[in-house]
């Protein structure tokens, strides 16, 4: 029986054998391919898991509460307050911030401070990846809410006036 693995050794869009006499399209297997239609990567329901196996005390406090001291401090000066609670320690507001990842950055990212940093950022050629993490100041929990993308803006729009 002849299989293929779709997106090895063929080209996007040709058809792969089977073996039964039907074949398969191949895609390849990359980010984008992974994304949502509108581009975002959700980990609501990775972030639900984890917390449900703290609660079930699978997992211990230190194995969950566990923020770099450099995400804790980005929290505390530019990040944005959310109204939902840690589920953690439920105790404190979570904090939000927003790492920048792309061309000519810093490969450590650079945090978006505002609403105006990521609208820059997205009127750019060049295409980026905002990661929105979570954060609790009290006890360091932290997850990796969604990736969004950013960016990717080609020439001018049709219809626009040359000057």
């Amino acid at each position: 029986m002849l299989h293929s693995v779709p997106g090895v050794g063929c080209g996007l869009g040709d058809r792969a054998p089977v073996g039964d006499g039907s074949s398969l399209v191949a895609m390849p297997f990359t980010a984008g391919s992974l994304r949502g239609a509108n581009g975002v990567v959700d980990h609501r329901l990775a972030r639900r898991a984890l917390v449900n196996e703290y609660r079930r005390g699978r997992l211990r406090r230190d194995q969950v509460c566990d923020a770099h001291p450099e995400l804790i401090r980005a929290a505390r000066n530019v990040g944005q307050r959310s109204r939902t609670v840690c589920p953690i320690c439920e105790e404190d507001q979570l904090v939000l911030v927003t790492y920048v990842f792309g061309p000519r950055l810093p490969k450590h990212g650079r945090v978006a401070t505002s609403m105006g940093d990521l609208a820059a950022f997205n009127r750019r050629r060049e295409e980026f990846n905002a990661y929105v993490v979570e954060a609790c100041c009290t006890c360091r929990w932290h997850h990796l809410l969604r990736v969004l993308p950013l960016g990717g803006k080609t020439g001018r729009a049709r219809g626009a006036a040359v000057r």
